[in-house]
């Protein structure tokens, strides 16, 4: 274990008042750094600074001493060593633009799940477009907020081409519980956070309709494989789909009732609309929004992908959810598993390195 002493103390920010963004700023705060945290709202940050408490989204879970919660965008950027931009994917460029102006030689690293419609593009490219010449990462991972600010164990992965980017992520959030694993495919990392929130509303649709766990078990592996040659088609590497970021991202999603994908696909099956589940949810699933984006990319790649748009058929064209499983009756029945990809006759062979530190 390494001892606090030893710990270079940085000055964090954590971009975005949502469930990640306070589990960000709890855990960075725990290790002993300097937390900026900034929200919209300036009711929910006052509210946080009486209290400890992000009330709205992790009631009854106070959030560690050292952090900060503020409107001032400028004040909570400037002089920062690292980052966090835990804000959801339709505002993630509005945002990510006014940083440009104060961010300086800060690293900056996405935890955004999904994808821009505009171009289809993914978090790390709108960092690259909006904050040229920064240094940037991706953070993806099976991390249901509840459960690691009650300090369940807990894995992540960072990914960046940049070596001092992981290093530091690592140094700024693990702990006895929370651990943090790194990569160079962050292309991968990211597709994987997204695409699988696709997935966790298809099988929360199974479960509601009480199709059986060999169901369940078969859709979650042909997901895997599903997103994986989509992946693939846009320059990641299959291997990170083995690894916390695909696989494992996608259990704890298509397997929780913490997941909001899984309950809105639960929700579905049980015939309810999508504005009822709105409602009722009161937080943003991006998965609705992914689902539309890479049915119509997919389509254009020419990428065979019938989950997706069996599920698609459902959300979108308002057919019936049964049509979810009537999709899965007419799979192609070709290879189990599809990591040796077609690549002129030669398997891919991986990329990546990951270590934990």
């Amino acid at each position: 274990m390494v001892c606090r002493k030893m710990i270079e103390k940085r000055a964090v920010t954590v971009v975005g008042g949502g469930s990640f963004g306070t589990v960000l700023a709890d855990l960075a705060a725990r290790r002993g750094h300097s937390v900026r945290w900034w929200m919209r709202c300036a009711q929910q940050a006052s509210a946080i600074r009486e209290t400890g408490i992000n009330s709205r989204y992790l009631p009854q879970r106070p959030v560690s001493d050292g952090v900060t919660p503020t409107t001032d965008l400028e004040w909570a950027v400037r002089g920062s060593d690292l980052v966090f931009m835990a804000v959801p994917s339709q505002s993630f460029r509005g945002v990510a633009s006014r940083l440009g102006a104060y961010v300086g030689a800060a690293m900056v690293v996405s935890t955004a799940k999904g994808i821009e419609a505009n171009g289809f593009h993914l978090m790390s490219d709108i960092l690259a477009g909006e904050l040229p010449g920064s240094r940037t990462g991706v953070l993806s991972g099976p991390n249901l907020a509840r459960e690691v600010m009650d300090g369940h164990m807990t894995a992540t992965v960072v990914a960046s081409e940049h070596s001092e980017v992981c290093r530091s992520v690592q140094e700024v959030l693990r702990s006895h519980s929370f651990h943090v694993y790194s990569s160079t495919d962050y292309r991968g990392v990211e597709l994987g956070g997204a695409l699988k929130n696709i997935y966790a509303i298809a099988v929360g649709l199974a479960s509601a309709l009480e199709l059986g766990d060999n169901t369940r078990s078969a859709l979650v592996t042909r997901s895997l494989s599903e997103m994986t040659r989509f992946a693939v088609t846009l320059g990641a590497d299959p291997v990170t789909f083995l690894g916390l970021a695909g696989v494992g991202d996608l259990i704890v999603t298509c397997g929780s009732r913490l997941s909001r994908n899984f309950r809105v696909g639960y929700a579905l099956g049980e015939g309810k609309n999508l504005e009822q589940i709105g409602q009722e949810l009161g937080q943003v699933a991006e998965g609705l929004d992914t689902l539309v984006l890479v049915r119509n990319k997919a389509l254009q790649l020419g990428v065979s992908m019938p989950i997706v748009e069996g599920l698609y058929a459902v959300v979108v064209g308002g057919g019936s959810v049964r049509n979810v499983a009537d999709v899965m009756a007419i799979w192609e029945q070709k290879a189990d598993t599809e990591l040796s990809l077609p690549t002129g006759g030669e398997c891919l062979v991986p990329r990546q390195s990951i270590q934990e530190v």
